[in-house]
């Protein structure tokens, strides 16, 4: 028993030595680590930021090799107040100036706003050493901003990633040419330094707001107002809750190929939503290979799961590393052994205490190893430490689709290294460009011929001038469209309340990027929207009318002359041939009554009744009548009817020639003043066109000169003398116009190009009508349509240009196209094809190609006399030859056949034959069809007279 008591002791004893040399290790180990005081200065609500801290402390107690023993003086910072703030600060720092606690560091994780400016101001006012994870980059902290030489060795400022990660926007951006962008933040990013320097030197229109927190509502109404302001690129940088509200607020519309969308975030997790079918640019970060194992034991062994786990990675490191770099400094003797602090109650503006200490050098030279990436600190002492530094980490690009409220395909394309200008290493540059959004513009447009016409067959229903110049501008900026009508039909005009209406109106709603057509620049429009350089310069308004043309006819050669005068020029022949067939008859002068008398004349006509009409007919012709009457009676009528002949065909000439002259020459119109004093035409504009407007203006600007005058003119206050040098009898201001608006206004207005034809061409001698239309629009009309004429010269000419929203980009990018079009002449082959080598030309006849004879359509009934007349001989031939061959059925017999029939018995001559060559009593008895053609009388002639 003896025994085992002495075992007992001895253990006790072993056991009590263990404990002495356990304990001397422990004052040894006490004596030789490094105590250091630090104020732990944290925003409101910075968790990852909190736990790191304290995961940090924890970390050192377990690991006393680092010889590190931290005492932390936790404040947190509203960020509102900065009095509150800095009165915390400076109680909890005059209470350790008091206890001998001075802090060697201040470690400052304020994000931005109130509460960074207090401790940034705080801190450089007092001197104290800083290393702040503040976002901004070099000169957005602005407390920070002028620091001299000294203070920039110990005020120090590392960029958390949250800083770094929108800069992958940028990469992007330069990466796919986009030149507009919408990016949404929540709140675990921090973007107010971030609106002028994320996309600086880019051509890039970009808007940068906070998302929406109130609801979907009004996150759909946030995003509909990105949309108006023509952006189809969207960025979403928040935790995966934001993406996925932001993402289920958006309409399945924006999804499609003319969007784009890109969700960027610090998580490390999978993106769910409800969206039903959307192809999205995902990017989220990945810590590098060599340090997840220390990730993870920091998360396993001490508990550093606050996500997001970038964000607490960060932190930890470089808490570690500061207080790392607190420590080499005290151990080699480079921290100040009689550091002067000053209280908050005791600075005066200028009275900073002086530091030497260099705790940037010390700072970049901790060799310890992080958990998620490297950071990148400038080292070189000439270049600014501050918004330069951050730490690096790779980020991975994924291309995501959600199908059925999941992600059900994700692949990477390749990666972005954490960088203030770092590219983008893309592994598959096909599915790069498959997320880029199609730049497609939305264009309005009103149908107006050869600027806009429909045509099923073309790629966009649509062809024309405009559409030809659009995709030659697509072609050098790069962009896709989509084009429609505008309901109204109008290009744009205000009305009396200031309201517009047609393309104007739908730019101004943003309910369109381009109108386009033959839209005229007017000083109005150029208030509410823009417009390009011309692309078509100088287009005035002109007259357009029905070309005036004459009925053509066969016979118009007859319509010289009134039917009663052909009718009573009709009687006058057969009155006037009657008449001298009996003069001839009853004259004892005549031929066939003097027949002796005159046998020895060469002619000899009987004036029967057929003579007299070939005469009276022949007498007419250039061939003349041929042989007079032989009685003075006859020749006496016959030189009447010559004289009448000769007057009848004199005045027919000259009225014929008169007669085509006028029909040529019957313009009433040449111009607009003789347009505005006549009132058998109507005129008018097209209803709410530039027309209209100039009309209507011009007769208001008279009206208030008049009122102008009048005023003057009744003013009492002037003196008789300067009255009197107003009084005029004529009307000093011309009321023109206000004539002519009145007169539109009477006549009505056409409502659209086509019902103004309509118009014109229902013009009639007694109710004319004259559209004042744009001169291209009708040049073009004129062009296609024989029937249509341009009357007069342009007036109140102006440019036609495209019109886009005020301030859009649209305008400068426009306007380099379309002067690099005009350089190589493009515009001037675009007219070219649309007002000369137009399929739609119609093959009219131009005046100028038309002579001064008469054509056939108007003297082609003179050949149809003649082959009529001809016609009706050969008729009279067939009956002439009919009628003595087959109807008294006569035959000719010579003088043989003659000689023959005497030797017959009984002396008898043939009953129907003739003997040509014979005369007399025996002759004259027989049946002959014919007489014989001899000078001697018959038997049975006897003398009237």
């Amino acid at each position: 028993m003896f025994d085992n008591f002495l075992k007992s002791l001895k253990h006790l004893w072993i056991l009590w030595l263990l404990l002495l040399l356990s304990g001397l290790n422990w004052e040894i180990e006490a004596q030789t680590s490094q105590n250091i005081n630090v104020f732990f200065i944290n925003e409101v609500d910075n968790e990852p930021a909190a736990k790191a801290v304290e995961v940090v402390l924890t970390y050192l107690k377990k690991n006393p090799s680092y010889g590190l023993s931290v005492q932390v003086e936790s404040i947190e910072a509203n960020k509102t107040d900065a009095k509150i703030l800095l009165e915390a600060i400076c109680n909890k720092y005059s209470a350790s100036i008091e206890k001998k606690q001075t802090p060697h560091l201040i470690f400052d994780t304020t994000k931005s706003g109130v509460s960074s400016e207090t401790v940034k101001s705080f801190t450089q006012a007092l001197g104290l050493p800083t290393i702040s994870a503040s976002y901004g980059q070099d000169g957005d902290l602005r407390q920070w901003r002028d620091l001299d030489e000294a203070k920039q060795k110990y005020l120090l400022q590392v960029m958390p990633p949250a800083d770094i990660i929108p800069e992958v926007i940028r990469s992007i951006v330069k990466r796919l040419n986009i030149t507009n962008a919408a990016i949404l933040y929540d709140e675990t990013f921090v973007m107010d330094h971030k609106y002028k320097s994320l996309l600086q030197n880019i051509q890039t229109r970009h808007v940068i707001t906070a998302i929406a927190k109130d609801g979907k509502r009004e996150r759909e109404e946030q995003i509909e107002k990105l949309r108006n302001l023509d952006i189809n690129n969207f960025f979403i940088l928040g935790n995966l809750l934001s993406i996925r509200l932001v993402l289920e607020s958006v309409k399945p519309a924006y999804f499609e190929r003319n969007f784009a969308w890109h969700a960027i975030t610090q998580s490390e997790g999978e993106i769910s939503s409800q969206r039903d079918n959307a192809t999205i640019m995902y990017l989220k970060p990945v810590a590098y290979t060599q340090y997840r194992d220390r990730l993870g034991l920091l998360r396993t062994t001490f508990n550093l799961n606050e996500e997001p786990q970038l964000a607490s990675a960060f932190y930890f490191d470089l808490a570690l590393r500061s207080f790392l770099a607190i420590r080499e400094m005290l151990q080699s003797g480079a921290w100040p052994k009689d550091m002067e602090y000053l209280n908050c109650d005791d600075f005066q503006g200028g009275n900073t205490p002086e530091r030497t200490l260099d705790l940037r050098q010390y700072f970049t030279q901790v060799s310890e190893p992080t958990s998620y990436g490297t950071f990148e600190l400038v080292t070189q002492p000439r270049q600014t430490f501050n918004g330069f530094s951050y730490m690096k980490f790779e980020m991975d690009i994924n291309v995501l689709q959600i199908r059925g409220g999941s992600s059900v395909n994700s692949k990477s394309i390749g990666t972005w290294t954490a960088g203030l200008d770092s590219p983008l290493i893309v592994k598959d540059e096909d599915q790069m460009k498959s997320l880029t959004a199609d730049t497609v513009y939305r264009i309005y447009t009103v149908v107006q011929a050869p600027f806009i016409m429909r045509d099923e067959t073309a790629p966009k229903g649509y062809k024309g001038y405009c559409i030809d110049l659009i995709d030659e501008i697509a072609n050098i900026v790069h962009f896709d469209y989509t084009i429609q009508e505008v309901e109204d039909g109008k290009f744009g005009n205000m009305d009396e309340k200031g309201e517009w209406n047609g393309i104007v109106k739908k730019l101004i709603d943003k309910q369109a990027d381009i109108g386009l057509g033959s839209m005229s620049v007017m000083a109005e429009r150029e208030i509410v929207i823009d417009f390009t350089v011309p692309y078509y310069d100088l287009v005035g308004i002109t007259i357009m009318m029905l070309r005036p043309s004459s009925p053509s006819s066969l016979f118009k050669f007859l319509t010289v002359l009134e039917t009663n005068v052909w009718l009573c020029i009709l009687a006058a022949y057969f009155f006037t041939s009657f008449l001298m067939w009996v003069f001839d008859r009853w004259s004892p002068y005549s031929y066939q009554n003097n027949r002796e008398k005159y046998k020895d004349d060469e002619e000899k006509r009987e004036f029967n009744l057929k003579e007299c009409l070939w005469f009276c007919m022949t007498s007419l012709t250039p061939q003349g009548g041929g042989e007079a009457p032989k009685n003075l009676s006859g020749r006496l009528v016959a030189a009447t009817w010559w004289l009448f002949g000769f007057i009848i065909i004199a005045s027919y000439t000259a009225n014929l020639a008169a007669f085509l002259t006028v029909s040529r020459l019957d313009t009433p119109v040449e111009s607009l003043d003789d347009l505005a004093k006549q009132y058998k035409i109507l005129y008018a504009p097209l209803n709410g066109s530039s027309a209209m407007t100039y009309f209507e203006r011009m007769a208001n600007i008279e009206q208030m000169f008049y009122e102008i005058w009048k005023d003057l003119s009744l003013n009492d206050s002037l003196t008789p003398l300067e009255r009197s040098k107003l009084a005029v009898w004529d009307y000093p201001v011309s009321d023109k116009y206000t004539k002519m608006w009145q007169a539109m206004q009477e006549a009505k207005l056409p409502a659209n190009l086509d019902e103004a034809v309509e118009r014109v061409r229902n013009s009639t001698t007694a109710t004319g009508f004259a559209f004042l239309g744009d001169a291209t629009d009708i040049r073009y009309l004129q062009l296609t349509n024989c029937d249509l004429q341009v009357v007069g010269e342009e007036f109140s000419r102006k440019p036609y240009a495209i019109a886009v929203q005020q301030g859009s980009h649209l305008k400068d990018q426009f306007n380099n196209a379309i002067l690099t079009l005009l350089n190589k002449r493009q515009l001037e082959k675009l007219k070219e094809k649309w007002w000369k080598n137009d399929e739609a030309q119609a093959q009219c006849d131009k005046p100028e190609d038309q002579s001064d004879g008469i054509s056939i359509q108007n003297i082609g009934g003179v050949f149809i006399v003649i082959f009529v007349g001809i016609g009706m001989a050969c008729v009279t031939l067939v009956f002439e030859y009919w009628w003595y061959r087959y109807r008294k059925n006569p035959r000719i017999i010579d003088v043989t056949e003659a000689q023959a029939a005497d030797r017959l018995k009984d002396g008898k001559l043939p009953q129907d034959g003739v003997i040509l060559g014979h005369s007399g009593e025996k002759f004259e008895k027989s049946n002959a069809a014919l007489r014989p053609r001899f000078n001697q009388y018959p038997a049975t002639f006897k003398p009237r007279f």
